[in-house]
């Protein structure tokens, strides 16, 4: 994909590297391109191609009649690409031809023999790399009559076999792969004319068995309870085997081969087939870890099946197909090495300038220049920490209107233009809708955004059910009134669940229950009572799924699909629009595969200049880029560590502080008013709610921006939506009701607020004030002013950490690495402070220098934190000096001194906060002394400005 704004990277190159040995490839050699081996094998098919006579070619005369048919026949449905014709090229080649051709061709089957020896010791696997959207299918169903055809003609020959054992990674695959069978209503042997109509009763004699990968897991024979199998086990030292023999399990999973002999294996999907190396997860933790040990044991299992197949049955050759043959991550390979066995490749950027998968767009520039590259480019790096890390059974009571600003803009940019699609699709007659798919990391994320996108109902702490609209219309469940929709226009689904033979997870049973009852109720609408009492919950959501964007099935009105973890491979919807990534991408391998879920054409419909109408498909949150590059980190030296403490000699110099657990306000008379200056300001921009404008473009094809500028909303819209935040959060009574009287003059001071204190830059637009985090942080503004307003009244009191009142500088004790200067003896009661940027030190000399300066600390080790409120979530503040000042008082004044190179909208809530709450809660407690705050903002001037800030304190006592 293009280079993103800012990060100078060159355009992709064909770069070329040779896969020999896996243990002498290092990590940063790895890239998507293709080896010599297999530029080598296509320039050689493509002489072989061109040879004009047919008794030049080297094959059988069936094998030469098929070769003409694909190339030449007129065929009434859609041709074979050419890409799928030189896929099975490459495999007759191999087959046919090399053998013939001495030493020559031998180069490449020995190649292919030790890279197969090297990791797949008994079998013979030829991988075929084929884009997403370019027709692995139709490329099965070509080897399947070549082979068929061949060995019908040739029963004695050792290169054909007619029986075929096709492996798929899920049962969405399995379903769709049927029309392989030639007695399918659907077969492509007729349908899509791949065989001669004199050849037709032939391909009938071959012998399929199409199964997912997961039946070739040994079942138990014997269904008793753990307490039985512990009878049955009694005193016996060697462990009852109760699974089912191999034998058992090859005759249950593909009874029709059981007497066939070298059978054929067509793997799809094969990426997920592999031996995994010893090893494998070694340095990887946490999520890594867990996602490897699963491709791990799913490669296993996989692998495992087809052995067993060679050991009782034989294997002739397995063909892989894969848009993505590469080792998984906790294969023992590095991550991303191309299968050493791959001898031909369609790549995803041939397909995408040839045009038969859609154009991709991707964000390659932004209106927020601070990052690296576009936000939206990689979204989870910057809302990943915001997210749920656990699913929505550990991860408790979650609110769908707290989403990070950064989602919310991105859903409703690349949702503005869905609506623009939306209505040309409608304009043009499209009776189905375009889809939309957001792809989580997660139950509990995925659930947040479905409920955000399409509506959800909840119960507040009285016990009030509240109802809340979805944010995106043309998502909706619900109509107005809060009933659902006859007919769902955003489907949840765990399509990794559906994929397996597993029961169906309680708790994606549990978030999906409405759904799963309104698709029955639909269900019994079009196709009777019994239909609904047939199918399961799993079948029936797998149905819905596989059934997006089709006319006259339980999934054609679907306009948004929210997915907990990945789209499952082989999900053929060819109406995907856009595309949003909440979830860690970490390799351009699974990029690749979420992308490729949007790139299958709507329309295969020539032009009047014979070529495909561009399509596109809009991508976000997705660092699709095929010039990245892994990266190996080098392990950094070891550095010497200080010892930084208090020290025992200065324990006259300790400095004591209150440890504050919140505030205590009470309003006066019960009215409330505002006094609104420099720290009420809130400025709207896309550091605050992401990027409001975003180019996208792709490899070729038109480019397009998109934002926020459809969003509306009246200001007196806006002006209630924060009166009423303002109410339920910060004005109640005792008993915990809101202070309804309080509306009316909250609402005239949101509107003041509006109007004087809210700036909108950098295209952003007052409407998204209705999101939940940026509303919050609007309303404790106005709630601060509104303390601001009652000044002159003790009303505010800090409230003590119960268990821990006070903290002390006696405490301070921890390494460190970093730089760090020794402070005075006679000021500081630690003996250094940690550098951790220029200014530190400077301070320290400063405040050691002045001469009203009687004792200071830095805050690193202390433990010193004021709460604050960034919007609704409580946070902490850690000021970076106490300093005590003797101002000519009694008592000596502690100072709390904060530096600020660069004041973000963060800075104002903490300055406020210490300011409008914590100084004088402090103060009126009486227990901890006078306290004061001051806010240095110039790295340059702080010997100047602190200076001016001890001689106002004096003027002030003076005064």
């Amino acid at each position: 994909m293009p280079p993103a704004k800012r990060r100078r990277a060159k355009p992709a190159a064909q770069t070329k590297f040779e896969l020999t040995d896996a243990d002498e490839i290092s990590t940063a050699e790895i890239e998507f391109n293709p080896s010599p081996i297999i530029n080598e094998i296509r320039a050689l098919v493509d002489n072989w191609r061109n040879l004009p006579n047919p008794a030049q070619w080297g094959v059988t005369p069936t094998t030469a009649r098929l070769l003409t048919h694909w190339r030449s026949h007129d065929f009434t449905s859609q041709k074979p690409f050419f890409c799928q014709i030189e896929a099975v090229e490459t495999m007759i080649w191999l087959t046919e031809v090399a053998p013939g051709l001495g030493v020559r061709g031998r180069k490449f089957l020995d190649h292919v023999a030790g890279a197969n020896a090297q990791s797949n010791p008994a079998l013979l696997r030829l991988a075929m790399k084929m884009a997403t959207g370019s027709g692995k299918t139709t490329v099965m169903a070509m080897l399947i009559a070549w082979q068929t055809l061949n060995a019908v003609r040739q029963p004695g020959s050792s290169r054909f076999n007619r029986g075929f054992l096709i492996v798929t990674p899920g049962i969405t695959i399995r379903d769709r792969l049927r029309v392989l069978f030639p007695n399918d209503p659907n077969s492509y042997y007729r349908s899509r004319q791949l065989v001669p109509d004199d050849m037709l009763g032939d391909i009938g004699r071959a012998i399929i068995v199409l199964t997912n990968y997961h039946a070739f897991k040994r079942r138990e024979r014997n269904d008793i309870s753990r307490v039985g199998r512990v009878l049955l086990q009694g005193r016996a030292v060697e462990k009852i085997d109760t699974l089912e023999t191999e034998g058992q399990m090859l005759a249950r999973v593909m009874k029709p081969l059981m007497g066939a002999k070298n059978i054929n294996v067509l793997n799809d999907e094969a990426h997920h087939c592999y031996r995994e190396r010893p090893g494998g997860d070694i340095g990887l933790t946490g999520d890594d870890k867990a996602e490897a040990k699963k491709n791990a044991e799913a490669a296993r299992l996989w692998i495992t099946g087809i052995e067993t197949a060679k050991r009782h049955m034989g294997v002739r050759a397995v063909y892989d197909l894969s848009a993505t043959p590469f080792f998984l991550r906790g294969s023992g390979y590095p991550e991303g090495v191309l299968f050493g066995w791959t001898v031909s490749d369609f790549s995803l950027m041939d397909a995408i300038e040839s045009g038969i998968v859609k154009l991709p767009r991707v964000p390659v520039a932004d209106n927020l220049p601070t990052a690296d590259m576009p936000i939206y480019r990689d979204l989870w790096a910057h809302i990943g920490k915001e997210i749920p890390k656990k699913g929505a059974a550990k991860s408790g009571e979650l609110d769908p209107l707290k989403l990070p600003n950064q989602l919310n803009t991105a859903l409703d940019a690349l949702y503005g233009h869905y609506e623009k699609t939306y209505a040309e699709w409608d304009k043009a007659g499209i009776t189905i809708p375009p889809v939309f798919i957001v792809v989580c990391n997660n139950t509990a994320t995925s659930k947040l955004v479905y409920d955000y996108i399409s509506g959800f109902t909840r119960v507040d702490a009285q016990g009030k059910t509240h109802f809340h609209d979805g944010r995106l219309a043309l998502f909706r469940n619900y109509g107005e009134d809060g009933a659902r929709l006859p007919r769902m226009r955003t489907l949840l689904i765990d399509s990794e669940q559906l994929e397996s033979d597993d029961a169906l997870d309680p708790e994606f049973r549990a978030a999906a229950s409405a759904e799963i009852d309104q698709f029955k109720r639909e269900l019994i609408q079009r196709d009777g009572a019994q239909a609904a009492d047939a199918i399961d919950d799993k079948a029936l959501l797998r149905e819905v799924m596989n059934t997006v964007g089709r006319v006259g099935r339980l999934g054609e009105p679907i306009r948004c699909v929210v997915s907990v973890s990945m789209l499952t491979e082989g999900w053929d919807t060819n109406t995907v629009t856009h595309v949003l990534g909440v979830r860690a991408f970490g390799t351009q391998l699974l990029c690749e595969q979420v992308v490729g879920r949007a790139l299958r054409r709507q329309s295969y419909d020539l032009n009047a200049d014979g070529m495909f109408d561009p399509e596109y498909a809009d991508i976000l949150g997705i660092p699709f880029d095929f010039t990245a590059k892994p990266v190996v980190a080098k392990p950094a030296p070891p550095r010497q560590t200080i010892a930084v403490q208090a020290m025992r000699e200065r324990a006259a110099l300790e400095i004591t502080f209150p440890r504050v657990s919140g505030y205590r306000t009470e309003l006066p008379d019960d009215r409330v008013t505002a006094h609104f200056g420099p720290d009420h300001v809130l400025h709207l921009t896309p550091d605050v709610v992401g990027p409001t404008r975003v180019l996208l473009a792709g490899v070729v094809g038109a480019d397009h921006t998109i934002g926020v500028t459809h969003l509306n909303e009246r200001l007196a819209t806006i002006a209630f939506h924060l009166a009423r935040n303002l109410l339920f959060k910060h004005f109640r009574d005792d008993g915990g009701e809101p202070k309804l009287h309080l509306f009316g003059p909250l609402k005239t001071i949101a509107r003041h607020w509006l109007d004087t204190c809210l700036v909108c830059a950098g295209g952003a637009e007052p409407a998204q004030l209705l999101y939940q985090h940026v509303a919050d942080q609007a309303a404790e503004r106005i709630y601060l002013a509104c303390q601001a307003g009652q000044l002159g009244q003790p009303r505010t009191k800090a409230i003590l950490d119960p268990y821990n009142p006070e903290g002390s500088s006696v405490h301070v004790q921890f390494n460190t690495s970093k730089p760090c200067y020794a402070t005075d003896a006679g000021r500081c009661h630690v003996n250094f402070v940690v550098e951790d940027s220029g200014w530190e030190a400077e301070f320290a000399r400063v405040a050691e220098a002045h001469p009203a300066v009687r004792a200071y600390v830095k805050n690193q080790g202390l433990g010193f934190e004021v709460p604050y409120r960034d919007g609704d979530t409580a946070r902490h503040y850690r000021p970076d000096f106490i300093v005590r000042i003797d101002d000519g008082r009694a008592d000596l004044l502690n100072l709390v001194v904060e530096i600020k190179g660069f004041r973000g909208g963060d800075a104002q809530l903490k300055a406020e906060t210490m300011r409008g709450l914590f100084v004088p809660g402090v103060n009126n407690l009486g227990r901890f002394g006078r306290w004061d705050f001051v806010e240095f903002r110039s790295l340059f001037d702080i010997e100047r400005d602190f200076g001016d800030a001890i001689e106002a304190l004096l003027c002030a006592r003076a005064a």
